[in-house]
């Protein structure tokens, strides 16, 4: 089965080169390597026309529109979903497809070893440990099988319900929701992702998330205004800091909340989530 990898780049010159590197030297290549800028104006576009790779380009929509793209034009009956600041072990795109190419009764995949690539800054694990994660895993071994996200999936069934609906940061599990099934996990495709490793990126990152739908709906975002108002920030800030003897936790908690919080209210008045 042909293989095709998918990546959504936007302002991505920092990493765009060491993860199109990362592919280039996978055990089992890819048939091809989509990568659809989302309107940078930085010089990623630049980097990538650096590799043997095929570009495209939309104006700024968000990833789950560049994502959709991608698929479209993409020539592999197998699709591999990564984004611009990640980078794989030699064999990841072998076993991550390997339940796929394998038995055909595989639709979707995702990947159990996943890590944070940059642990050693100190917001990067603060990202973590916001999330009680006190290792260098990006998932929770224990909500393994919670997982929306597909990693891989074939182009058959992802054209079946339309791809991905355009809903901001959580675009990516839409999939699953349409389709009415959970991908399956696989272990032993490690990848690693980086989290945002300064306050300023902490603070994009969590403004962007702060746009998306809650279960809710309004009612739900007006309960996260209180969750991530600043007195409730400084409290488990504090508290959090002691207990995982973070220095810095409370002036990242103070900074991702206030994006969050922001987030929540840009979404409200019903701007884009991109």
């Amino acid at each position: 089965m042909s293989i095709t990898v998918i990546i959504p780049v936007y302002n991505e010159e920092a990493s765009i080169s060491a993860c199109l590197t990362s592919l280039q030297g996978q055990a089992l290549q890819a048939t091809e390597v989509i990568v659809v800028d989302d309107g940078s104006v930085d010089h990623t576009v630049e980097i990538v026309k650096r590799f043997k790779v095929k570009l495209f380009r939309q104006n700024h929509q968000g990833p789950g529109a560049a994502r959709n793209l991608g698929a479209k034009k993409a020539k592999g009956n197998i699709l591999i979903f990564v984004d611009a600041d990640m980078t794989f072990a030699t064999d990841f795109i072998e076993k991550l497809t390997a339940p796929i190419r394998r038995d055909g009764k595989t639709p979707g995949v995702f990947n159990t070893a996943e890590y944070v690539s940059n642990f050693d800054n100190p917001w990067a694990r603060c990202w973590n440990l916001n999330q009680n994660l006190t290792t260098n895993r990006r998932m929770n071994p224990k909500s393994i099988h919670d997982v929306r996200d597909f990693r891989a999936i074939t182009k058959k069934e992802f054209e079946k319900v339309g791809g991905f609906s355009l809903t901001g940061y959580t675009d990516s599990r839409t999939l699953s929701e349409k389709l009415g099934y959970l991908p399956t996990p696989v272990k032993g495709a490690i990848s690693y992702h980086a989290n945002p490793a300064s306050l300023s990126e902490v603070f994009v990152q969590a403004r962007w998330i702060g746009r998306r739908s809650t279960r809710f709906g309004p009612f739900g975002k007006l309960i996260n205004l209180i969750r991530y108002s600043l007195p409730v920030s400084i409290i488990v800030g504090l508290i959090k800091g002691v207990f995982y003897q973070q220095v810095g936790f409370f002036l990242f908690k103070v900074v991702y909340d206030l994006g969050f919080f922001i987030g929540i209210i840009t979404g409200l008045t019903g701007a884009t989530a991109k």
